[in-house]
């Protein structure tokens, strides 16, 4: 009896999807040529050529537009097998970095109680490396944080840019060093924003760092500080001081979500997830 590799069958799906090698690699978080290998091991056990690979054109072969209806079903009762036998099926757990929480998430919850009244959501806060450990050790199933140097596997769910916000009377006079505010003592914001003042040659100090965004922007809004923020998610009663204070510009970056599962329940939900980001900042990959 003929066994089919479920690895090969997922890669020979996903190339289908994304017709792009270096996409799917990307997506499975594996290389080109393993990839490649994959593909060649399903081929030569099927008997039959199933992508057609050229310079210009990847694409379905006659054989494979046969085989992919099948290769889907196989995929979705073997991630349904898998998701019956978990200790955590009917409980969805979404990791978000505290630094990107937004307005979206209300979308979100309310799309996900429509998907499933009675399933169980968690919802984790933390910073992007405390996230990035627990989801490698399984823990969650799927995380949402920031992508500074843009290098995804993930799915990038918005673009983010960035602002130097303060209160609109907010006095910098370029002699003084620039007080700053900050989440937290170290922070990739943090790391990054000070490396870009340094390059300008601007002095700054951190006067206040808080335990969470309502703190910071208290301490904003009081005239302590400067803070940087997405402007999604800038405070109305804050401004954009940058250009008027010549502060240098922010990298922008990107919202990613990275998720290892499949199965049926967890695509409807990250797909609800991609959705209200995209919707709600008016963007589409």
């Amino acid at each position: 009896m003929m066994m089919l590799d479920v690895d090969a069958v997922r890669a020979f799906i996903v190339i289908s999807d994304l017709k792009s090698f270096t996409r799917a690699a990307e997506e499975l978080g594996t290389t080109q040529g393993a990839l490649s290998v994959k593909l060649k091991r399903l081929e030569e056990k099927i008997g039959k050529k199933l992508i057609e690979r050229t310079p210009r054109q990847v694409r379905l072969s006659a054989n494979g537009e046969l085989f992919i209806k099948s290769a889907r079903n196989f995929l979705e009762a073997h991630d349904q097998a898998i998701a019956s036998l978990s200790d955590t099926r009917g409980q969805f757990k979404l990791g978000i970095a505290c630094h990107v929480m937004g307005p979206e998430v209300l979308n979100i919850l309310s799309k996900l109680k429509s998907l499933d009244p009675l399933l169980l959501i968690e919802i984790q806060l933390d910073s992007s490396r405390v996230l990035l450990d627990t989801y490698n050790n399984g823990d969650l199933d799927a995380i949402i944080i920031r992508n500074i140097d843009n290098k995804h596997n993930g799915t990038i769910l918005c673009p983010e840019y960035f602002g130097w916000y303060a209160a609109p009377d907010f006095e910098y006079d370029g002699v003084q060093p620039l007080r700053l505010a900050n989440l937290t003592p170290y922070c990739e914001e943090h790391d990054l924003t000070t490396k870009l003042l340094d390059q300008a040659s601007i002095r700054w100090k951190v006067v206040f760092v808080g335990g969470g965004i309502s703190a910071v922007t208290a301490a904003i809004s009081a005239g302590i500080a400067v803070g940087v923020f997405p402007h999604r998610l800038a405070p109305s009663n804050l401004v954009d001081i940058g250009a008027a204070f010549g502060l240098p510009n922010i990298p922008s970056s990107s919202l990613i979500m990275y998720s290892p599962f499949s199965d049926k329940r967890t695509k409807e939900a990250l797909s609800i997830i991609t959705s209200a980001f995209q919707e709600h900042n008016n963007f589409s990959e």
